[in-house]
């Protein structure tokens, strides 16, 4: 793991406080960048978006589908878990802590906004920073490109549907339409863009020139634009964490209580049927972590840059890392 992945709490908390900083000192005079939209879609924040998303979709070899079969119990169980389980234990644990157990500290309007970004965020299973879990555990390279490879193509056509199912559920309506532009806008044009050009990029330059060459170059765009996206969003979010500090830590509870809680059951589901250690983390692994980018695009392009359901996802940027270093330590403490 790099420093900046390892650190990434650390950088996050940082781009709060400039973030927060910056909305402070100029105020107004920055309001101007919320309002630069095209169909709902704010044009910065789209535009890092991709500047973060691209390095991780170029990565992704689909070739790799045709080893499904090679481990088709682990895969059922990563598909299973991720879009018939765990959209929808996120949706309960939000509504349960936000709307019930919390509902003295919070309005129902600010408990609504803070559910609707729990959701989004639950239904973006990890993609690039899975690779770093299943690397720590001693995965297996092959069947987490592979689980991740199939999860980015489901992801394209379940993402939207159940996305509006839930949110309809707890009464927040949604344009379908501007749902339907975020995913075309947020993961099918980067995941094209990526395929093309690692299939021409390969064949151009060589497999070890891409790898050690062109990635690592790309690294550093990813880290600049997901620090510039917060201090983006928490310059416009400044004020609410001023005023409700107490919010960040009561959304932190039912993500981090739905975090290990996956990772439990995908855990004991693997062990019961049989799968080795190298598969079962990872499969664990990916049903625990989210896929925070798309999460907060798709909260910052459906209710604003300075909603409570951007807040939400991207409080779950901000306990990602030490959660799922956690459960990687339990996951090798584990070992079979």
């Amino acid at each position: 793991m790099g420093k900046f992945e390892k650190y990434l709490s650390v950088w996050v908390a940082l781009a709060i406080l400039v973030g927060i900083g910056i909305g402070r000192l100029f105020g107004d005079s920055i309001q101007f960048l919320s309002d630069l939209e095209v169909a709902k879609v704010n044009i910065p924040v789209a535009i890092l978006v991709w500047m973060m998303i691209y390095p991780m979709m170029v990565q992704i070899d689909f070739s790799s589908l045709k080893n499904v079969t090679k481990n088709n119990k682990a895969v059922g169980l990563t598909l299973v878990i991720n879009w018939l389980v765990k959209p929808f234990t996120m949706a309960f644990f939000a509504w349960l802590f936000l709307d019930q157990i919390f509902s003295a500290y919070l309005s129902p309007e600010d408990a609504e906004q803070y559910i609707a970004g729990a959701i989004i965020l639950g239904l973006a299973p990890c993609t690039a920073m899975v690779f770093v879990w299943s690397y720590l555990t001693k995965g297996d390279a092959n069947y987490t490109l592979v689980q991740v490879s199939l999860n980015d193509i489901i992801l394209l056509v379940l993402f939207i549907p159940i996305v509006k199912f839930l949110l309809g559920v707890t009464n927040i309506q949604i344009p379908y339409d501007t749902l339907i532009y975020s995913v075309v806008i947020f993961v099918v044009i980067p995941l094209t863009a990526g395929y093309v050009s690692n299939k021409y990029l390969i064949k151009r330059y060589s497999i070890d020139w891409f790898k050690n060459v062109f990635l690592h170059r790309l690294k550093p765009v990813s880290m600049i634009a997901l620090i510039t996206t917060l201090v983006l969003l928490f310059a416009f979010q400044g004020d609410k964490i001023l005023n409700k500090p107490f919010d960040i830590l009561l959304i932190a509870i039912p993500l981090t209580i739905q975090t290990y809680f996956i990772f439990f059951v995908t855990w004991f589901i693997g062990r019961y049927l049989k799968l080795k250690h190298s598969v079962c983390s990872p499969s664990a692994m990916i049903g625990a972590s989210n896929f925070f980018e798309l999460a907060v695009a798709v909260a910052i392009s459906l209710f604003g840059l300075n909603s409570g359901a951007s807040l939400a996802t991207v409080v779950g940027v901000l306990i990602e890392v030490p959660v799922m270093l956690s459960l990687v330590a339990i996951a090798n403490k584990w070992k079979y």
